[in-house]
């Protein structure tokens, strides 16, 4: 999610020293190889890649949450508008006070679903069909800050992160209204400082759970889906995250690749809680804002919120696949 800039000094410096995240043992080889920046973004133009949803081809569809835009980047590099949502009058989205594209998914037939948040009554999800305009298909409240999206298609159904009403939300794929599928302390923002108001913010669909991160709590959340569809209780899978944005899976386990934001890193979470750095800004990320992963393919967006300075899209290769773990 695009951050709040934050104050310098005193509290950057315990922010990067609450950061849990080390760096390989000496001699050991790192699991994240040949990265490079695929695509250099525009700052200026609005170009700041909030979520990323990758196609079979292997090129990439971001979302640049200022400019409310969907583009396309080609493998070779080459960045394309695909779509831009439409301008809302007086928007006062919470925390952000802009309009903002955010999480994005994409179903088989290359349809492309897109949160959009306003704070206005163009609240909502919105789907890009291939060849036609961007149609909202399910409101969400305006009060609220929908952020990540994942997609079931299995089921039907799309489960949308709002950061600020601490909720997951639940919408049919084919659109309609938006169940209030999980909620409580756990997927909420912390209530007081130094907190920045962002609660449940990531999202993935992963072997029957639904995963989310929660930024300020710094903490990686699972919810198992029930046979009936219900959520089941949240498990807080790791904690000490400061500043986790979203995040991927890099193979059939439960360990995960997460964007610690303001730290400008892609840290490793394995199932028993241990924390690996991967990649930082000697790579190139500039404030990472989530993390997708193709075969042994990574891609991270920067967004480049509070560092104000090269917005990106990073391509780098795991060095063997992750197993179960």
């Amino acid at each position: 999610m695009p951050r709040l800039p934050r104050p310098a000094g005193a509290a950057a410096v315990a922010l990067a020293l609450g950061l849990v995240a080390a760096a390989p043992a000496a001699g050991q080889e790192p699991l994240v190889t040949d990265a490079r920046v695929l695509a250099h973004l525009d700052l200026a133009a609005g170009q700041t890649p909030e979520n990323i949803a990758l196609d079979q081809d292997g090129s990439a569809y971001l979302t640049f949450a200022s400019a409310r835009q969907v583009a396309h980047v080609t493998d070779d590099g080459r960045v394309r508008t695909r779509a831009t949502l439409p301008a809302v009058a007086h928007a006062a989205t919470p925390l952000l006070h802009s309009a903002a594209v955010t999480g994005i998914a994409r179903a088989h037939d290359g349809t492309l679903y897109v949160n959009y948040a306003t704070g206005t009554s163009a609240t909502g999800v919105w789907r890009l069909s291939p060849g036609d305009a961007p149609e909202r298909i399910a409101a969400l409240p305006a009060d609220g800050l929908p952020n990540g999206l994942a997609l079931d298609e299995r089921r039907g159904v799309l489960y949308v992160a709002d950061s600020v009403r601490g909720t997951v939300w639940r919408v049919p794929l084919s659109g309609g209204t938006a169940t209030a599928w999980a909620r409580g302390a756990a997927l909420a923002p912390l209530p007081a400082a130094p907190a920045g108001g962002f609660g449940a913010n990531g999202v993935k669909l992963h072997r029957d759970a639904v995963w989310v991160s929660n930024t300020d709590r710094g903490t990686l959340l699972r919810i198992p889906v029930r046979a009936d569809g219900a959520a089941g209780p949240v498990e807080t899978r790791a904690g000490g995250l400061a500043g986790i944005d979203d995040f991927a899976f890099p193979g059939h386990g439960r360990s995960v690749l997460a964007a610690l934001n303001p730290g400008n890193r892609v840290v490793l979470v394995r199932a028993d809680g241990t924390v690996t750095t991967l990649l930082t800004v000697r790579e190139g990320l500039s404030g990472p804002t989530s993390v997708a992963v193709r075969g042994r393919s990574v891609y991270v967006p920067s967004a480049a919120s509070a560092t104000r300075h090269d917005p990106n899209l990073l391509l780098a290769r795991l060095r063997h696949l992750i197993g179960r773990g």
